[in-house]
């Protein structure tokens, strides 16, 4: 299984993608919105993304739009991990596309469980 990390902060995107690999996922990252969309469009099919909220040049609400009005993208799950804890952040999140929300700190328990939901546990 393949996973897209996409957080501006490279600490977190180096933890993500330690938990992501215990799970035996391959990883590559991006540092925002618009680094994502060029990563997808350069690699092979993606099955997940984890996508930040809060990033420059695109953040990903936006990420999350653009993918899900190409259709090219539309198998490749979406999962939010944020700091962006309130019901409106989720709504916005869930109603934009994404399928689930993680807010952060995230755990491998947390990380686990919510791939489980998604149907993609390794």
């Amino acid at each position: 299984m393949r996973m897209l990390i996409v957080d501006d902060s490279k600490a977190m995107r180096g933890y993500l993608r330690h938990l992501a690999q215990t799970l035996s996922y391959d990883t590559q990252e991006a540092v925002d919105g618009q680094d994502a969309l060029k990563t997808i469009e350069n690699s092979s099919t993606f099955d997940l993304a984890l996508v930040d909220w809060d990033m420059p040049v695109m953040n990903g609400l936006e990420l999350v739009k653009n993918l899900r009005s190409n259709p090219n993208h539309s198998s490749m799950k979406i999962m939010m991990v944020t700091s962006q804890t309130g019901m409106d952040h989720v709504t916005q999140a869930l109603q934009s596309g994404a399928d689930d929300y993680l807010m952060k700190p995230v755990d491998q328990g947390m990380l686990e469980e919510k791939l489980r939901m998604l149907g993609l546990e390794n």
